[in-house]
C-alpha cells in the first residue's frame, strides 16, 4: 500500500514506477472558473485602484402629459450612480532546495520535481479562486473574492455590493427564490427555475441567462425530471423548457453544468453581458523570476492573480436556493 508520508523528494526519486508525472487525486474540474476565465466573461483592466463604472437606475419623473402652457417639471433628477469593487490579491509559493534537486537530478528522478510543483502551485490556484468565486467574500478577514454568494445573494434584500446597499435600492437586487420541495425530492425545481429565469430575462432575449451552474445532486435530480422525449426533437412546450444536447443538460435552450464548489442546495442563473472575472493586465496567474534567499540554500517561487468577480447589474442574474 502507498504511504502518503514519504515525502515529496522520495517520491519523485525512488525506483521506476508508472506514468512519468505525479496522478493527481486532489484537484477538480472547476466548471464555472473554466467559463468565467475566458471570452467576453473575463475582463481584463489595466490599472486604477478599484473596477468601478457608471450604472442607470431611475427613470425621468419629470416626463409626463400636459396641456398647452402648462408650466413644464423642471426638476434635476439623477439618474446615474457609480458601482466600485475591491480588488482581491492571491499568491503562493513553491520552495525548492539544492538537496531536492540533488536528489532529483539525472537518472534517479522518477518525474521532473520542480515543474511538476510548480504545477501544482498553479492547479492550487485555480482551486482557490474557485472557491473564491462561490464565497460570500468574508473569508479570510473579508480578503476573498465577492463571490456569487456575496452578488447572488439568498437574501438580496440586504447588504452592499459594489458600493450600493441593497435594502435601499431595489434596482440592484438579483432574482431569488426557494426550489423546496412540497411532497417529494425536486417537485418544485423546474417551475422554479422557469420563474426566475423569466425574471432575470425580464421579457428580453438579450438579456437572458447565459448558463446555469448548481450541484452534482441539484443537476442529477434535474436530469431525473427529464422525459425521454425531452432528450430528442418531439417536444411539447412544457416539455420544451428542458432537454439535453451533446453531454450537458439545457434549459429553455442554455446550458447548464454542476460544481464542486457551488454550494449546497443552490443552482445560479448566469449573465456573463452583466458578470464579469475581473482581473490585473498581466495580473492572472502571474509568476515571477524566482528569489534566492541569502541564508537559506533554497529557491523561492512565486505565482499572483490581483482579480474579482464584478457585476454592473446584479438584477439579471438569480439564485434559487434551498432546493430539496
Amino acid at each position: 500500500m502507498a504511504n502518503p508520508n514519504v515525502g515529496q523528494t522520495v517520491a519523485s526519486t525512488w525506483k521506476a514506477v508508472v506514468g512519468t508525472k505525479p496522478e493527481d487525486n486532489i484537484f477538480d474540474d472547476y466548471w464555472l472558473l473554466d467559463r468565467l476565465s475566458k471570452g467576453k466573461a473575463f475582463l481584463s483592466v489595466n490599472g486604477g485602484r478599484t473596477v468601478n463604472g457608471a450604472v442607470e437606475y431611475a427613470v425621468n419623473s419629470t416626463v409626463k402629459s400636459y396641456s398647452d402652457t402648462e408650466t413644464l417639471d423642471t426638476t434635476r433628477i439623477d439618474v446615474f450612480d457609480e458601482f466600485e469593487y475591491a480588488w482581491k490579491e492571491y499568491a503562493g509559493t513553491v520552495v525548492m532546495s539544492e538537496l531536492e534537486r540533488a536528489k532529483n537530478q539525472g537518472t534517479g528522478g522518477k518525474f521532473a520535481l520542480l515543474p511538476a510543483k510548480l504545477a501544482n502551485l498553479q492547479s492550487t490556484m485555480r482551486k482557490v479562486l474557485n472557491e473564491g468565486i462561490f464565497s460570500d467574500g468574508t473569508g479570510n478577514s473579508s480578503k476573498d473574492i465577492g463571490g456569487l454568494q456575496h452578488i447572488v445573494a439568498s437574501s438580496p434584500t440586504s447588504g452592499t455590493v459594489g458600493g450600493i446597499n441593497r435594502a435601499t435600492f431595489s434596482f440592484w437586487r438579483n432574482q431569488q427564490s426557494s426550489g423546496a420541495q412540497s411532497s417529494s425530492a425536486f417537485d418544485n425545481l423546474r417551475s422554479t427555475m422557469r420563474s426566475v429565469y423569466n425574471s432575470c430575462a425580464s421579457g428580453v432575449n438579450s438579456k437572458q441567462p447565459t448558463y446555469f451552474v448548481t450541484t452534482q445532486t441539484v443537476y442529477e435530480g434535474y436530469e431525473s425530471l427529464l422525459t425521454a422525449n425531452e432528450q430528442g426533437t418531439s417536444q411539447t412546450p412544457e416539455q420544451g423548457d428542458a432537454g439535453f444536447k451533446n453531454s450537458y443538460l439545457t434549459f429553455k435552450g442554455i446550458p447548464g453544468g454542476y460544481d464542486a464548489d457551488c454550494p449546497s442546495g443552490l443552482l445560479y442563473f448566469l449573465n456573463t453581458d452583466n458578470l464579469k472575472l475581473a482581473y490585473q493586465k498581466g495580473y492572472w496567474m502571474k509568476g515571477f523570476p524566482s528569489v534566492d534567499p541569502a541564508n537559506q540554500t533554497v529557491e523561492v517561487f512565486k505565482v499572483m492573480t490581483i482579480a474579482n468577480l464584478i457585476s454592473n447589474n446584479p438584477r439579471r442574474p438569480g439564485a434559487i436556493t434551498a432546493i430539496t
